[in-house]
Formats: C-alpha cells, structure tokens, sequence
C-alpha cells in the first residue's frame, strides 16, 4: 500500500494519509466499542483510498476528511449490523477493555504503537455501555459532534441526514449520557475502593465485599460462549458478593492484579500468568454500582500478562 519516493523514503502524500490511522482507530473504537472491529474499519478505509487512481486521490481537497467520512459510514453501517448479531451473541456483550499505555502489548507482527487509543473520559466503561442503548445515527451523530468536533454539515455527510437532524441526534445522545452521569468520586477514592474490593476478595471476606457494592448494584459478565460466565446479569450486592467468593473458592490459584482499565481503576485476573478476565467498576460515592467482568478471550488479546507485582 505504501509508495516510495525517489529518496527512497515513503512519499510525503503516503506519510500525510498514514498519519490519520491514529484518529481513525480513535473513532472506530468509540463508535463500535471493539479494537478488533476498528482495526477491520480502518484497514477498509485505507483499501478504499488505495484503490482510487492517484489522479482520483489529488483530486480530494482534504484527504483526512475523506478518510473520516468512509470510516464513519462504515461503522454507520457496521452499528446497524452489530444489533442483530448481538442477538446471537452468547450471554451479555460487553465493550473491548483496553488497557493503560504502558500496559499495551499485541502479539501480532506489525502493530503500531501510535495505534493506542486515547484514553480519556470518551473511553471509560460505563461511557461506552450508556453508547450501547443508542441508535446508530445517534452515536454517530454524538461521537463525530462531541468528542471530534465535527461540525453537523460534515456530520450530515456521514449519516446520511440533515444538518439539522443531526443536531437533534447528538442533543438526544446528550441527553442519554447526561441522565446516566452522577458525581464522579475523585480518582484516588475510585483507586481505594477497588484495592479495597481486591483484598476483600482475596480474603473470601463476603462482609467486606457487601459493604462495598450498593445494595442495588449490577454485575455483569461477558463469555461470548467461549468461556463460562453468567450469562445474565447478577442483580443486588449481597449476590454478587457471594459470586465473586464462589469464584476465589473455585480457582485457589486465581492472581488479582490492580491495573488501569479504559482508563479507570480496575482488576485484572490470571490463573497461570494468562489473563483470563478484565473486571471494570462504576463507582459512585463510595459504593460500587456497577461491575463489568470480561472473560471473553477474544476480548483480552491486548493485555499484559505475567506481570504479578
């Protein structure tokens, strides 16, 4: 795909495309809520710009825009899609975690660092399950508006309607992450209660562990049909208290590890230096609300493993 200059090194139109792969596995992610997914919408784009002529190619005004615009209809088209095979899917579908910076590892050859995501309050857990309960053209319209600041007339261009409508889909969208949105507890209180959560685990302390999650809070867990895991969510403190004990009984060997997770304090489990979940928390106050546990292999490729500090 890539052309080389008389110099030898790539040509500086090649150099100037490249460069936006960074914003468009950005978007990708935050509109489909999988790395994998987004490295497949990207490596789409580029094919698609590599297939024009060069003629064809200089004949776009802004390139990085056009790039967007293929990108955002293919994810348009892919959130359509994506309703109907999490039908099929095998117990709850939960968002890709992603680890912190320093934590990034991928096994396959070729991968670039500059590829990481940005990891900000558009990342978080609970940000991108709220993004789950919206139409397609919503979180189109949200994602491209509020986060990249595109303007609606671009945005329109993606989505397919006016202007105006598209106003009317980001204010919806708004509206949807506002009403889910509670005061956020400073960082190092998040960085507490979930150390908290993990040495009451490790304890089998199911006390301590009440104590910690609202008495309303939800645990759910994604497997894919891949691995065991609830396959429902698990309603109220006390019985996800008691789940997360039924899972230290079961496995003596299971590691606990404190590490970031889309940004957030979160947990990560191995049993024999391989991790084989990543578990997110939405923390309000001082009690947990909300626990999301990723057992899904297909979902932890991107983490670090062996580390047991």
């Amino acid at each position: 795909m890539t052309t080389e200059s008389a110099a030898g090194g790539l040509d500086p139109s090649t150099n100037a495309i490249m460069s936006e792969r960074r914003q468009l596995i950005n978007l990708a992610y935050r509109l489909l809520g999988s790395l994998a997914d987004a490295e497949d919408v990207v490596q789409d784009t580029y094919a698609r710009w590599y297939a024009m002529s060069r003629e064809q190619q200089e004949a776009i005004e802004s390139p990085g825009g056009w790039l967007t615009k293929v990108a955002g209809r293919i994810c348009l088209d892919l959130l359509g899609s994506a309703r109907v095979r999490r039908e099929r899917y095998v117990g709850e579908w939960i968002p890709e975690p992603l680890p912190d910076r320093g934590e990034w590892i991928d096994g396959r050859s070729g991968a670039d660092p500059a590829d990481r995501i940005t990891l900000d309050e558009s990342i978080n857990m609970a940000f991108l399950v709220v993004l789950e309960s919206m139409t397609p053209a919503e979180r189109v319209a949200f994602i491209l508006h509020d986060i990249f600041r595109y303007p609606f007339a671009e945005v329109a261009e993606i989505v397919g309607r006016s202007p105006a409508a598209c106003r009317q889909l980001a204010t919806s969208a708004r509206r949807r992450i506002d009403a889910s949105r509670a005061p956020a507890s400073p960082a190092a209180q998040r960085a507490d209660i979930v150390r908290e959560f993990k040495q009451a685990w490790e304890a089998k302390d199911i006390n301590a562990l009440i104590g910690l999650l609202d008495p309303a809070a939800t645990g759910i867990a994604d497997g894919g049909g891949l691995v065991s895991a609830a396959l429902h969510p698990i309603e109220g403190g006390e019985r996800i208290a008691r789940h997360f004990i039924d899972i230290a009984v079961r496995a003596p060997g299971l590691t606990i590890l404190e590490r970031t997770v889309n940004g957030q304090p979160g947990l990560v489990l191995q049993l024999d230096e391989t991790t084989t979940a990543v578990v997110a928390f939405d923390i309000r106050g001082d009690r947990i609300e909300r626990i999301w546990a990723v057992r899904n292999p297909d979902k932890l490729r991107t983490w670090t493993t062996g580390d047991n500090d």
